[in-house]
């Protein structure tokens, strides 16, 4: 690990991932994640890498399906309406299995929307990203050095399963500033080897990379193979945090920035003598849906609580599953929740118990 530095968040995530060994970057420039292209467009040549600013997000995402199949470690980023637009080329990228890293820096919607932060693409990344029997891995940071940590992995766990990992975070993670430590720089020539990519057949067998499946019967094939693959993301890559559990009688769930508030609500709240305490899941996908159950035996309700109008609250009463009641509490259009309104709802809910 290197010395702690104070950075801004979309710098982070530049300089995690030429530490994991990504040396090509394709994009497009949307606000609020300007920062991540401008690091990567600077930084890269140092390393003798390249950045490329695409003529769209259609193309960029193209751009990385061709230096994925390539055998590179390659970043894209972007902000909610620009995932949207790059939505087609990561089915593809998908469907082909191949490697890839998504920074998706959330703002508020539908549409253009704002550039305030929000937390409403939780669907997009987790169940709609685009077509097709597809998932993505996503991991949902709370701090700078989260951001750092979990885009450093994402480059791993895209290798291991030869499939895209996106990295979910919001405006206000991605211009605050905090301190970081970094990872040491991995080393090109230990990378995993890939047999599979398309680098050049010298003396073996070419190396197709293809998404189109015209016979039926095949495709079924190739689309379960797929599944099984994020069946066994759900068995070994459940990542999440307990917060003050051991006692709690009502449990909130919350990811990203809204936890962080989340937490200094629940240090309020267990003031005043009310027992609460966080779940908050790292993986969206797979999501922590047993230790959410398991909670359930424990707790007398839950509270989801998102920059959103309510998405992640439905994943939450599934994995409930009707033994507690699930409340919701969010706010949306890039308007941030406050500890005071987050404590205000515990209270309301527990005041009289």
């Amino acid at each position: 690990m290197s010395e702690k530095k104070l950075m801004k968040g979309n710098e982070v995530v530049g300089e995690a991932a030429i530490r994991a060994g990504c040396r090509y970057f394709f994009g497009y420039p949307i606000t609020p994640q300007n920062d991540i292209p401008a690091y990567m467009s600077r930084r890269l040549p140092e390393v003798d890498g390249v950045f490329l600013q695409a003529e769209s997000e259609v193309a960029a995402s193209n751009m990385v399906y061709g230096a994925a199949g390539a055998g590179a470690r390659v970043l894209t980023s972007s902000s909610s309406p620009g995932i949207s637009l790059k939505a087609e080329g990561i089915s593809y990228i998908a469907g082909a299995e191949l490697p890839a890293v998504i920074v998706n820096i959330m703002r508020s919607g539908p549409g253009l929307g704002g550039i305030q932060p929000s937390q409403a693409d939780y669907f997009q990344a987790t169940k709609g990203m685009a077509h097709g029997d597809f998932r993505l891995l996503v991991l949902a940071p709370s701090t700078v050095q989260e951001l750092a940590d979990l885009t450093y992995l994402a480059f791993d766990l895209a290798d291991k399963y030869r499939n895209p990992v996106m990295v979910l975070g919001d405006g206000m993670l991605g211009q605050m500033m905090e301190p970081v430590e970094f990872k040491e720089m991995r080393d090109l020539d230990e990378l995993p080897k890939k047999e599979w990519a398309t680098d050049g057949a010298k003396g073996r067998e070419k190396n197709v990379i293809n998404s189109l499946g015209l016979v039926a019967e095949n495709l079924e094939k190739h689309n379960l193979k797929l599944k099984a693959k994020y069946d066994q993301m759900r068995e070994e890559e459940v990542r999440y945090d307990d917060y003050k559990m051991d006692d709690a009688e009502l449990a909130i769930v919350a990811y990203g920035t809204t936890a962080r508030i989340a937490t200094s609500a629940i240090d309020r709240a267990r003031k005043e003598g009310y027992k609460v305490g966080l779940i908050r899941p790292i993986t969206l996908f797979p999501y922590p849906e047993n230790r959410i159950a398991e909670a359930a035996d424990q707790v007398d309700e839950f509270l989801a609580v998102e920059m959103s109008t309510g998405q992640m609250v439905e994943d939450v009463k599934l994995a409930v599953n009707g033994k507690k009641p699930v409340d919701f509490y969010g706010r949306t259009g890039g308007v941030v929740p406050s500890t005071d309104e987050i404590y205000d709802k515990i209270v309301a809910m527990r005041g009289d118990k």
